[in-house]
């Protein structure tokens, strides 16, 4: 069973959409979220984390939305922009620039504790950023170089296979009534996405192009 660890059930639908029937089921657990500049290593953190809190497959997603001309920015910390300054705000700092190209970007983070084969997605097999933090390593009897016999910290290098996706678009000013977060600020195809029928949001999908990617993938796991 592949557990899907998120607050929100419609990102389980959606992942039912791409995976056989039965495969996947919603966990919601807290996970830490650790700041960096790409989303990477957030979501290959969070999935090490839920698979020792889950002891079986997981997946995790974290995304955002980049803006060009800004580098990128909101990206990893869109969330916490949007829930700070707003998607209005958003789009006053985006509305003068020449260049308002930007993408919605996701990265799914798969981990069942076993490594991979090879292939042209990226596998990250450290938790570098949390063992630097962690301080030093466990030699091989369990004691640390202080000669502590405490319990290591949760930062060995579990192997997490890595499946991306992403849409592009241009900010533009609010438009439409539906969808969620940023999607009346990002236009796709001459529409946003808050103007969209579920539907048609879903093909065009980050999280649903790095979903297919990774079911072609899984299934053969």
């Amino acid at each position: 069973m592949l557990r899907y660890v998120t607050t929100n059930a419609g990102k389980v639908r959606e992942a039912e959409t791409y995976l056989a029937d039965g495969t996947v089921r919603q966990l919601d657990f807290d996970y830490t979220e650790i700041q960096a500049d790409s989303l990477a290593p957030i979501a290959a953190r969070g999935a090490r984390e839920a698979y020792r809190e889950a002891g079986g497959p997981v997946l995790v997603d974290d995304a955002g939305l980049f803006i060009e001309a800004l580098d990128g920015f909101p990206g990893p910390y869109s969330s916490y922009i949007e829930n700070t300054l707003g998607i209005d705000r958003v789009w006053e700092v985006a509305r003068d620039l020449e260049n308002r190209r930007a993408a919605f970007r996701c990265t799914l983070a798969y981990c069942d504790g076993d490594d991979f084969a090879a292939t042209p997605d990226p596998i990250d097999r450290g938790d570098r950023s949390a063992a630097a933090a962690a301080g030093p390593t466990r030699d091989t009897d369990g004691t640390s170089a202080a000669g502590s016999t405490e319990p290591a910290p949760a930062t060995d290098g579990l192997p997490v296979k890595l499946f991306q996706g992403a849409v592009p678009g241009r900010i533009v000013a609010p438009r439409g009534d539906g969808g969620f977060g940023y999607d009346p600020i990002f236009e796709h195809d001459g529409e946003t996405l808050a103007e969209m029928s579920t539907a048609a949001k879903n093909a065009v999908s980050h999280r649903g192009r790095a979903l297919e990617t990774f079911a072609e993938w899984y299934a053969d796991r």
